[in-house]
C-alpha cells in the first residue's frame, strides 16, 4: 500500500528508538501508580493514545479498559486515529505492550497490584482487518505470559485481555485459530448467534444508532426496556456490553445517561474525560 511505501524506513528506526523509553516509567507506575485504591473496572479510556501519557493516565485514574487504534505499516503497528496522526516512534509495543509487560512483571502477575482481574486492551484495527490481525498476532506472541489466551476450547486468564475491534475482516483469521491471544469485539447483531463467549466476550455498538435519548429529559420507557433486554440477553450468554458515541460533555445529561447505563448493567463506560468518569464511578461504589 502507499502508506507502507511512505513509512517503512521510518518505522523500523522508530520502533528501535521507542522501546528504550517506556520501561522506567512502567516500573515507576507499578510501584504505586493507583495508590492502592480500587480499580474502576467499568471505565474505558476511548482513544487512550490521545492523552498526554497514553496508558499511564488511564491507569492513574484506575481504568479497567483502554483503547488503542492501530495501522499496519510494513510490519509495524503504529498508533493513531488517522493516517495523518502516525508517528514511527508511537507503536503498539512502545505505548502499550512493553509498558504493560514491565508493569505486570513488577506487580508479580497483574496490572493492578494485588488484583487478579485482567486489564482489557481494546485494539481497534484501522487498516485491512485480516492482514493487520495476522501481523498483530505475531507481535502478541512475543509476550508469551502476558495475555489471556484461548487454547483449544479453554480460556486461560492472563494479566491483560486483548479484544479486537475495528475492521471486521479480522474475524475470519481469528475464528480459524486453535490458539489465540485475543478475542473478538462483537456487535448487537452477534446477540443470539452461535458465536461463543470464548470468541465474542464483548458486544459493542453505537449508542446513537440504537437509541434516541441523549440524557435530556426522561429516558423513554421503551428505550429503557430495550437497553435492559440487550444487557439481559448478553449476560445470559456470558458476554458484556459497551456503547460508544454516548454524550461525553460534562453535565447533567451525561450523568443521567451514565446513571441509566449503570443501573442496566452496561460493563464499560466509554469516555475521553478520565477524571470525569473516575469521579462519577467513585460516587457510585457498586461500580
Amino acid at each position: 500500500m502507499a502508506l507502507t511505501t511512505r513509512r517503512r524506513a521510518l518505522t523500523t528506526l522508530g520502533a528501535a528508538l521507542a522501546g528504550a523509553l517506556v520501561l522506567p516509567g512502567a516500573q515507576a507506575w507499578a510501584g504505586g501508580g493507583h495508590r492502592g485504591r480500587r480499580p474502576l473496572w467499568r471505565a474505558h479510556a476511548h482513544n487512550d493514545y490521545e492523552h498526554t501519557h497514553p496508558l499511564y493516565d488511564a491507569l492513574d485514574h484506575r481504568f479497567g479498559s483502554v483503547e488503542a487504534d492501530i495501522f499496519l505499516v510494513g510490519d509495524q503497528l503504529l498508533i493513531g486515529h488517522t493516517v495523518d496522526d502516525l508517528d514511527p516512534t508511537r507503536t503498539l509495543e512502545s505505548l502499550y505492550l512493553d509498558p504493560l509487560a514491565a508493569i505486570v512483571e513488577a506487580n508479580h502477575g497483574s496490572v493492578y497490584r494485588g488484583r487478579r482481574r485482567p486489564l482489557q486492551l481494546l485494539i481497534d484495527i484501522k487498516t485491512e482487518g485480516s492482514s493487520t490481525y495476522l501481523e498483530l498476532d505475531r507481535h502478541l506472541r512475543r509476550y508469551p505470559h502476558l495475555f489471556t489466551t484461548y487454547h483449544r476450547g479453554r480460556v486461560v486468564p492472563g494479566a491483560v485481555t486483548n479484544v479486537i475491534s475495528g475492521d471486521r475482516a479480522a474475524r475470519t483469521p481469528m475464528e480459524a485459530q486453535a490458539v489465540r491471544r485475543a478475542f473478538y469485539d462483537g456487535r448487537l447483531t452477534d446477540l443470539g448467534t452461535s458465536a461463543p463467549a470464548s470468541f465474542v466476550p464483548l458486544i459493542s455498538d453505537n449508542w446513537q444508532l440504537n437509541f434516541t435519548w441523549l440524557g435530556e429529559g426522561g429516558f423513554p420507557d421503551a428505550e429503557r426496556q430495550k437497553l435492559r433486554a440487550i444487557i439481559g440477553q448478553a449476560h445470559a450468554h456470558g458476554r458484556t456490553v459497551r456503547f460508544w458515541n454516548t454524550p461525553d460533555a460534562a453535565g447533567p445529561a451525561r450523568d443521567a445517561l451514565w446513571s441509566e447505563l449503570l443501573v442496566a448493567g452496561v460493563a464499560y463506560f466509554n469516555t475521553d474525560d478520565l477524571a470525569g468518569l473516575e469521579a462519577f464511578l467513585d460516587a457510585h461504589p457498586a461500580s
